[in-house]
């Protein structure tokens, strides 16, 4: 048995992602308040500003590498996932938190399907049904309407196929890089597209009704305030927190037996977004949440078991 495999190992793992988790359920929460006071896109050049610092300095003291081996699949390896960050934030501006989180965690579905396209990956019947159940799913949590369809209506769905290209890109392109070099590269092109974002939306006036839609996106710069400033802060401290202590429950302990309990941040967002908003998925919204989560664990499991049959 592999010292990750342990089971005190594997316990270990699950409380660090359970936890870093947690953090992030609440943290993200404050968007609303952020979103009250500038835009998405001032948010995360701001968020970048304050936690690029942070990790290069860290880097530098501990030793560890922040230019990429390999530069180009980093780069699109952080842009797919910048994006799927953006987008995802955008959305808890637009529906409860708990759903825009189930739609970014559909991730495991995307990446199921472009493995099987592009990577040729045979599954079985139990992923294929499993596929079929999170789709269905998002449409409980989407509810698309066929006569009034729009790009707000896909974004959220967006979110989980960008993450999902990006994890592909992890694990098939980047797998020789450090991880605080993957960790600065995110945070570079988060940066980016949020300075990018900036400059567009200040200056090109977009329509009054995308604005009465989605404000949050649509904004361009707003003098920062104190309150922006410390929320902000507060964001990006939290999430260097919860990243870290993500990074460190997949070092102890084996990534197939841990992962799902990433699921856990839907139980925490929607804990929060009650507490702090009184704001609850309807019956149908935890229909769909509940679907994408049990379709993400059993693709995860199965995954898991097809693995070790190949290599016993």
């Amino acid at each position: 048995m592999k010292i990750a495999d342990r089971p005190s190992y594997v316990v270990q793992g699950a409380l660090l992602i359970v936890a870093s988790m947690s953090l992030i359920g609440l943290i993200d929460n404050f968007v609303r308040i952020i979103a009250e006071e500038s835009g998405l896109w001032q948010f995360h050049m701001f968020r970048s500003l304050i936690a690029l610092p942070i990790i290069v300095c860290y880097c530098l003291l501990r030793k560890q590498r922040v230019l990429p081996v390999r530069f180009w699949p980093v780069a699109l390896r952080s842009v797919l996932m910048a994006l799927a960050l953006i987008i995802y934030f955008g959305s808890i501006t637009l529906m409860p938190i708990a759903e825009a989180g189930a739609t970014l965690f559909s991730a495991p579905i995307f990446v199921l399907i472009f493995s099987v396209l592009v990577f040729g990956v045979r599954v079985d019947m139990w992923r294929v049904a499993a596929v079929i159940v999170g789709f269905t799913g998002m449409l409980l949590i989407l509810r698309p309407d066929p006569q009034r369809l729009d790009v707000l209506t896909l974004l959220p769905l967006m979110a989980g196929m960008f993450y999902a290209f990006g994890q592909l890109t992890t694990r098939h392109l980047c797998a020789d890089e450090y991880t605080s070099t993957l960790l600065t590269g995110f945070f570079v092109a988060l940066g980016a597209f949020g300075l990018l974002g900036t400059i567009f939306f200040s200056l090109v006036k977009v329509p009054e009704s995308w604005l009465l839609a989605a404000p949050f996106y649509f904004t361009g710069w707003v003098a920062p305030n104190e309150r922006f400033l410390f929320w902000t802060a507060i964001q990006a401290f939290g999430s260097l927190f919860a990243v870290s202590g993500l990074i460190r429950g997949y070092q102890v302990a084996e990534p197939t037996y841990v992962s799902v309990f990433e699921y856990s941040i839907l139980i925490f967002a929607g804990f929060w977004g009650w507490i702090l908003w009184r704001e609850m998925p309807d019956e149908i919204g935890f229909l769909g949440i509940a679907a994408i989560v049990i379709a993400g664990i059993v693709i995860t499991v199965r995954a898991k078991k097809t693995t070790h049959a190949s290599t016993r």
